[in-house]
């Protein structure tokens, strides 16, 4: 299997597509590669892959 590249809200709408809209644009428009395609890809890696990028987006400000 070829890398691929796919966007998170590719992701987003095949596996968790109820949280579409608690995700920022940015965030779902983050191009994600993936080792071995979209296809093997399952609900916990997917989750995982979400969590990183919302992670990456965050603001680096902190409330006090």
């Amino acid at each position: 299997m070829e890398m691929e590249t796919v966007k998170l809200s590719e992701i987003v709408m095949k596996w968790y597509p109820d949280m579409m809209p608690f995700l920022k644009q940015d965030e779902l428009d983050s191009m994600i590669v993936l080792r071995d395609g979209l296809s093997i890809l399952d609900s916990a890696d997917a989750m995982d892959i979400i969590q990183y990028s919302i992670c990456e987006h965050q603001d680096s400000a902190y409330i006090q």
